[in-house]
């Protein structure tokens, strides 16, 4: 009896947290539960007065309309193309720059790493006029292109903040005993440093995904008259019409838009909580 009391006393002051953090998780989710189950609602119910939770009928009309509609498989196509280029641009780049920054003493380290930060803290909305008459200018409107780069420059800061802290969690001795077996300070990375950085790679290739699967404001404002050069947030906007608004159409397309990105934080899910919690508190 005397162990258990102490448990029991522990649980009730956890209840307040738990309860809390259910609340918490039921609000971010309930957006998402609606949106499914309005994605397989007949029309008459989406519109009915008295919502109900679950689908009376279910029905697969509204992905039907999703995935007949124009311009869906080569927006998928465009939106796959921009982000997976965006991505691995800025991994290319920010590892280098990370273990420059974690590795390295060089005059005006600091102030490059108080420099990225800034940019981590900029809203890249407040850019979007310099950035639209820049590309205007050099002839670089309704480009995919340009939305590749315009996503690179906004995932960078973020990617060489996590890989920085997290190369420098890798102790450098593992480097030098590779050094002193004979490998170059890069074959030492490449063999021994690199293969560690799984976990931090992983969490910032999702942030990179999402941030740049996405984007809306950009490839709307960029991409004005080639419509075939548009991305799949632009293409949900399709449901809307003088007439008024497809929701089940746009919830059955909305679904669909956000699977990938579900699936692949699904995959990566260990690998990207190591890579957060390495790269937040090291370095």
């Amino acid at each position: 009896m005397r162990t258990s009391r102490p448990t029991t006393r522990r649980a009730v002051r956890r209840l307040p947290l738990n309860a809390a953090a259910a609340l918490t998780v039921l609000t971010c989710l309930f957006p998402v539960y609606w949106m499914v189950t309005t994605a397989f609602k007949p029309s008459p119910d989406i519109q009915s007065y008295d919502p109900r939770l679950l689908p009376r009928a279910w029905t697969l009309d509204h992905f039907r309309t999703a995935v007949a509609a124009d311009g869906f498989a080569l927006f998928w196509r465009n939106s796959i193309l921009v982000t997976l280029s965006a991505v691995l641009l800025a991994l290319l780049v920010a590892l280098g720059a990370a273990y420059a920054v974690a590795r390295m003493r060089w005059r005006g380290r600091r102030q490059f790493v108080l420099a990225v930060f800034i940019a981590q803290m900029a809203p890249w909305e407040s850019l979007i006029i310099p950035v639209y008459i820049i590309s205007r200018d050099t002839g670089m409107l309704d480009r995919l292109p340009t939305l590749t780069l315009i996503y690179f420059m906004i995932t960078l800061p973020f990617t060489v903040v996590v890989l920085r802290g997290f190369i420098a969690g890798i102790p450098p001795e593992l480097e030098e005993a590779a050094q002193v077996d004979g490998c170059t300070r890069a074959g030492a990375f490449r063999r021994v440093a690199f293969p560690l950085l799984a976990p931090g790679l992983m969490a910032t290739s999702l942030f990179g995904f999402i941030t740049a699967w996405n984007e809306f404001t950009y490839a709307n404002f960029l991409i004005i008259k080639q419509q075939d050069s548009r991305t799949l947030p632009v293409w949900l906007s399709s449901f809307q019409s003088t007439f008024g608004t497809d929701w089940g159409a746009t919830m059955a397309a909305s679904t669909l838009f956000a699977l990938p990105a579900l699936v692949v934080f699904l995959v990566l899910q260990r690998q990207v909580t190591a890579g957060l919690a390495s790269g937040g508190v090291k370095g």
